[in-house]
C-alpha cells in the first residue's frame, strides 16, 4: 500500500454541436474544410469587428448544469485572456471562466460497486483557438483559423478523484451525459472532448495539496489511465528519493509511454483576465433572455437513472444495465427490440423480463463482441433491433437451437439478411416435429442395441450415446428437449 494518496483534479473540454461558432455565424461543422474557408472577420480577429454571443451554447451550459444537479450562477460574464500564441488571431481568447455561468454540481462515479461524488468547481464558456499544421520536413509551420471561434464548455472538477482508473471512469460517464443531452458529439478520438488533468501527491492522513503537475496530450479513456498511472509513479519515485515536485504543464507521449516537461505552469495572473468591453454581462434576475423552467424540460433521462430502470423494468443486472446504458444508442437499440418482441413473449412483466434478459445477453455477449472484434460502431452494423428480436423469438419457439442461432447471427452481421431468410437458404433450422423424430430414433435405437442394453443395465453415459446418435442423423438439427424426452420414453 503506498504511503501517498493521489489526488487529480481534471479539466475537460467539450466542443458543442452548436450549427453556428461561438461568437460569430460560421458553421460549426465545418472546422475540417480547406484551410482558412471556415471563417469571417469576427473569428479572424479584424479589428473593429463586434462578437455575438452565442444563445444556444450558453443554453446548453444551463443544461448540462441542471443535468449534474447545480444551479446557475445568477450572474456572468465573459472576459479576455490575454497571451500570444501563432493560432490565436486576437492575442486573446473570449472566456468565461472567472465569472462563470454555473456553479457546483456533481457526479456519482461507481468503482466495482463503490460509489464516490466527483464535485464540478464550476462550468465555463469559452471559444477554441485554430490549429498550427506542421508539414513533415519542414522548417515552418501553417496556421489554420477554422476551428478558432468553435464553442468549447469546459468543466472543472474539484481535486476529488484519487485514482488513474477514477479519472478514465469519470470521463466516461460525463461522455455519457453530454451525449445523452445531444450537446456534444464528445469522441475523444476526434478531439470534441479533451481533458488536462492536474495531479499532485501527499502523505496519507495530511490535509494540505502537493504541488500539482497538468497532463495534456490524453486523447482516449486509456491514455488518460496510462499517462495518469505514469505520472503517479514518477511523482512517487521522486518524493522516495527526497526531491522537489516542480509545478509545470508536462505532456503525455504515448509512443514512450512517459511525459515530458512542456513548460513551467502558469497562474491566472498571467493571463491579464479582464471583462470582455464588447459583450454585455448576464443578469438571470432581470434578463429576460433565458427561461431556465423551458431549458428544464430539456433534461432527458439520465444514464443513471435509465440504467436504474432498465434493472427495475427488465430485471437485468447491474453490469449489463450499466453497460447497455453508458451510451444512448446502445440503450435506445435495447429498447427497440424489447418493443419489437411479439405478443406472446411479453404476456406478463415476469415474461417480458425474461425475454429482456435474453436480449441484453445477444447484445452484449454477441453483437457488442463482434462490433469490438470487427472494429465496428453500432450505427454501422447490419443487425437491425428487429431482427435480433426476431432471431430471439426463432429460439424461443424451438425453430433453431442456440447454436444454430449463432451461426444465423453471424450470417446477419455479415449481410444484414433476416434471420428467416438465412435459415431458409442455408439448411439450418430445428426439427420440432415429434413424429418424425421418433421414426429416427426407432431408427438409432435399431442400429444400437448394445447402447440400449447398456443403458438399462444403469450406464448412464449410454444415454448420452444415443442422443449424440439421433442428432448426427439429424444434422444437428433434432431439437434436444423433444429427442430427450421421446427417447426417455422409449427407454423405459
Amino acid at each position: 500500500m503506498s504511503k501517498y494518496e493521489t489526488v487529480i483534479g481534471l479539466e475537460i473540454h467539450a466542443q458543442l454541436r452548436t450549427e453556428s461558432k461561438m461568437f460569430c455565424r460560421c458553421d460549426n461543422f465545418s472546422v475540417d474544410a480547406d484551410p482558412n474557408t471556415n471563417v469571417c472577420p469576427v473569428c479572424l480577429g479584424m479589428p473593429g469587428m463586434l462578437p455575438v454571443a452565442n444563445k444556444q451554447a450558453i443554453e446548453w451550459t444551463y443544461l448540462l448544469g441542471m443535468a449534474l444537479g447545480a444551479k446557475p450562477a445568477e450572474k456572468f460574464n465573459f472576459e479576455r485572456k490575454n497571451y500570444f500564441y501563432p493560432d490565436l488571431p486576437k492575442a486573446y481568447q473570449i472566456t468565461s471562466s472567472t465569472n462563470p455561468p454555473v456553479v457546483g454540481g456533481s457526479v456519482k462515479v461507481d468503482i466495482d460497486g463503490t460509489v464516490t461524488t466527483v464535485r464540478i468547481h464550476h462550468i465555463h464558456l469559452e471559444e477554441d483557438a485554430g490549429k498550427l499544421v506542421h508539414p513533415t520536413g519542414a522548417k515552418y509551420s501553417l496556421v489554420d483559423l477554422n476551428r478558432a471561434g468553435t464553442p468549447l464548455m469546459e468543466i472543472v472538477t474539484e481535486p476529488d478523484i484519487r485514482s488513474p482508473h477514477e479519472a478514465s471512469v469519470f470521463m466516461q460517464d460525463l461522455r455519457s451525459i453530454l451525449r445523452y443531452l445531444g450537446i456534444s458529439d464528445a469522441n475523444m478520438e476526434q478531439g470534441n472532448l479533451r481533458c488536462d488533468a492536474n495531479v499532485s501527491l501527499r502523505p496519507v492522513g495530511q490535509k494540505e495539496y502537493g504541488t500539482k503537475v497538468e497532463i495534456k496530450n490524453m486523447n482516449s479513456f486509456r491514455m488518460i489511465e496510462r499517462a495518469l498511472n505514469y505520472e503517479v509513479e514518477r511523482q512517487t519515485a521522486m518524493l522516495d528519493k527526497g526531491e522537489r515536485i516542480v509545478q509545470e504543464t508536462r505532456g503525455w507521449d504515448e509512443g514512450k509511454g512517459i511525459t515530458l516537461g512542456q513548460r513551467s505552469k502558469e497562474e491566472a495572473n498571467d493571463y491579464r483576465y479582464f471583462p470582455e468591453p464588447d459583450l454585455p454581462s448576464f443578469d438571470l434576475s432581470t434578463d429576460k433572455e433565458f427561461d431556465m423552467k423551458a431549458i428544464g424540460t430539456m433534461l432527458p433521462e439520465l444514464p443513471k437513472d435509465k440504467c436504474a430502470r432498465f434493472m427495475a423494468e427488465y430485471g437485468l443486472s447491474s453490469a449489463d444495465a450499466m453497460q447497455l446504458t453508458a451510451d444512448l444508442e446502445l440503450a435506445q437499440y435495447f429498447e427497440q427490440a424489447v418493443t419489437a418482441l411479439p405478443d406472446e413473449m411479453v404476456t406478463s412483466d415476469e415474461v417480458k423480463r425474461t425475454a429482456a434478459k435474453k436480449l441484453s445477453n445477444w447484445i452484449v455477449g454477441e453483437l457488442i463482441g463482434r462490433l469490438n472484434k470487427f472494429s465496428v460502431q453500432l450505427t454501422e452494423t447490419k443487425i437491425t433491433p428487429e431482427q435480433i428480436a426476431a432471431l430471439l423469438t426463432l429460439i424461443d419457439s424451438g425453430s433453431i437451437s442456440g447454436k444454430q442461432a449463432k451461426e444465423v447471427f453471424d450470417k446477419m452481421f455479415e449481410t444484414g439478411e433476416e434471420p428467416n431468410d438465412i435459415i431458409a437458404t442455408s439448411g439450418l433450422g430445428q426439427i420440432s416435429n415429434a413424429d418424425e423424430l421418433a421414426n429416427t430414433i426407432e431408427q438409432v435405437l435399431a442400429n444400437n442395441a448394445k447402447s440400449v442394453e447398456d443403458f438399462k443395465a444403469g450406464k448412464q453415459q449410454a444415454f448420452g450415446y444415443l442422443i449424440g446418435q439421433v442428432m448426427a442423423e439429424t444434422h444437428g438439427q433434432a431439437n434436444p428437449k423433444i429427442v430427450n424426452e421421446i427417447l426417455r420414453e422409449k427407454l423405459k
